[in-house]
């Protein structure tokens, strides 16, 4: 199985997991005709789009999406995009299945509605963990074997760009509830049994807020996993096994 990342910012999110017969689309954020691309045209191996929140860098292209992709979102994140032919309710710890994907969704902290992340399986890729923009992740996840994870900002880099008046300090709050820093990602990849987790991806990673070399040496240091960052162009072997 392969990952595909077509953004990972506040400019846009999405991921591809592909292999030769299915794709599975996390979130909505980009320009369908870049997804299309990605898939060197072969859109008819689509077999959903999870939606982890209403945000536009998250949702906003839900409406370019083909009616034969069903979009996978919670109720209240329903409510509050556009209304699509295509989307489909779920609810958090409601399994699921999409193609040769289970998914498990999980409630996630965030400023949105009904925000979600995601526990995925398939035979090719194991047990993945999907979590983004949540400032708190509620439990741990047994038998990990790939892990997409926020890590959006650190405190002190944070701290240093609102005294130089950089971030007006009205968003401090907003930022601090709505998004994972380092330190909780962190403390989240040491809670969670990685002994078969063959890569950690570091996903929506804030321009001015975040290191992403410091970010990379620190979780490689305090994990001894394959770290990688998410950029627009990245491709990964996202296996069960490591090899």
């Amino acid at each position: 199985m392969k990952l595909k990342v077509l953004g990972s910012s506040s400019r846009g999110n999405c991921y591809i997991l592909e292999n030769d017969s299915e794709a599975l689309i996390l979130e909505a954020g980009v320009k369908f005709a870049e997804v299309q691309k990605a898939l060197d045209f072969n859109i008819k191996k689509i077999v959903g789009c999870l939606i982890t929140h209403e945000h536009t860098d998250h949702a906003g292209r839900i409406l370019e999406f083909p009616r034969f992709v069903p979009l996978f979102a919670s109720e209240g994140t329903m409510i509050k995009c556009v209304s699509s032919p295509n989307l489909r309710a779920i609810k958090a710890n409601k399994p699921f299945m999409v193609g040769q994907f289970k998914i498990i969704p999980f409630a996630a902290q965030h400023d949105a509605a009904e925000p979600l992340g995601f526990f995925i399986n398939h035979p090719e890729t194991g047990n993945v963990l999907f979590a983004t923009d949540t400032y708190y992740l509620p439990c741990t996840f047994a038998g990990l074997n790939n892990i997409l994870i926020e890590a959006n900002y650190r405190l002190d880099i944070l701290e240093r760009n609102i005294a130089a008046g950089k971030i007006p300090m009205a968003m401090r709050t907003r930022i601090l509830q709505s998004h994972f820093s380092y330190e909780h990602c962190l403390e989240a990849l040491q809670a969670n049994d990685l002994r078969a987790v063959n890569n950690i991806v570091l996903i929506h990673l804030s321009d001015g807020n975040s290191h992403a070399q410091d970010f990379k040496e620190g979780i490689h240091k305090a994990t001894g996993k394959r770290v990688h960052i998410a950029e627009p162009g990245l491709e990964l072997l996202l296996n069960k096994t490591p090899f």
